[in-house]
């Protein structure tokens, strides 16, 4: 049996202000199982710190550091413009 330990080079953490609890739980509900996919190139850490979700991204290089992080930061958004539709009616 080989293991393989990928040395992760780039590292970026973001913070989020959700000023709804509701929608920052169902934010976070919505992405922690994407978290849990194992990648080679990158891994991703998502929690709640008050009305913050805390998004951690380690990565193999800067490229797939941008790709991960544009890719999260996108569900987000659209997480976000989604409950805030939801919210209006």
């Amino acid at each position: 049996m080989f293991i393989i330990a990928i040395k992760m080079k780039a590292k970026a953490t973001v913070n989020i202000n959700i000023s709804s609890d509701k929608h920052l739980l169902s934010i976070l509900k919505a992405l922690k199982p994407e978290t849990k996919k194992l990648g080679n190139r990158s891994k991703v850490n998502i929690n709640k710190d008050g009305s913050f979700i805390i998004l951690t991204v380690e990565a193999k290089d800067t490229v797939a550091l941008r790709a991960t992080l544009n890719t999260y930061l996108r569900w987000i958004g659209s997480a976000i413009e989604t409950l805030e539709v939801i919210a209006d009616k």
